[in-house]
């Protein structure tokens, strides 16, 4: 049986039970059944589902809800936009080490941290294990890089608690691409092409950023597809 079968009574019980779980309080101010107090919960699992559970980031669903928006975005009005990979170094060795609690830890300050390096229109996702998302709209090519350096050195000066009296210095390494202007790209080309910088950080040693630089950004066939392919224009290719 789903959970649509189920009566509307205990339907609201389980929502509100996933709530309590989740450490979700109401507070609104409104009479339990109210139709203010019904849309609040209705909110909440909203949210819910639009989180990370551990950290309180959005989770992976969110973030490509996002960066689509964001491709919308850019191909209308030729803003520049950013989306930074970043993946935890050695995380494997903090949960051999200490214990995936101690790796649980790791990854809530890191969290805190990416968030507290961005601005309130700015998307930090969980992207999945030890690694995070970053979308940063309207960001010019001359202010990624130092936005990327500070939200590297923000992770860096951040030491863990693992255990009593125990503190881990945790290191992240950061790969980001531009959005090419002006072109619908796709989700995986822009992510590919921030993970190829996030990989090529990882050779050259972690702990580092390495982007993509706005001028060499080609816009390959695929996109061009896209952009010219329903397109009044596309005999001019």
């Amino acid at each position: 049986m789903s959970t649509t079968d189920l009566p509307a009574e205990l339907q609201l019980q389980t929502a509100l039970l996933l709530l309590k779980q989740a450490g979700r309080e109401l507070h609104v101010g409104a009479e339990p059944g109210s139709t203010l107090w019904l849309q609040a919960v209705v909110d909440a699992l909203c949210d819910l589902s639009s989180r990370d559970a551990l950290t309180g980031l959005a989770n992976r669903r969110q973030f490509e809800l996002s960066i689509t928006r964001e491709i919308d975005r850019v191909a209308r009005a030729g803003e520049p936009a950013l989306v930074l990979m970043a993946d935890i170094d050695h995380f494997k060795r903090v949960n051999d080490t200490f214990g995936h609690p101690a790796g649980d830890q790791v990854l809530k300050v890191v969290a805190a941290a990416l968030q507290d390096c961005v601005r309130p229109m700015d998307t930090v996702a969980r992207y999945g294990g030890e690694e995070f998302a970053i979308i940063l709209p309207n960001c010019p090519t001359t202010f990624g890089l130092t936005v990327a350096e500070r939200i590297r050195a923000k992770v860096e000066r951040r030491p863990v608690n693992v255990a009593p009296g125990v503190d881990v210095q945790v290191t992240i390494s950061i790969g980001g691409a531009f959005a090419p202007q002006w072109v619908r790209s796709s989700v995986a080309m822009w992510v590919e092409r921030a993970d190829r910088q996030l990989y090529l950080a990882k050779t050259e040693g972690r702990n580092r950023v390495c982007l993509e630089h706005a001028p060499v950004v080609q816009v390959s066939a695929e996109e061009k597809g896209m952009l010219f392919g329903n397109s009044q224009f596309q005999d001019l290719e």
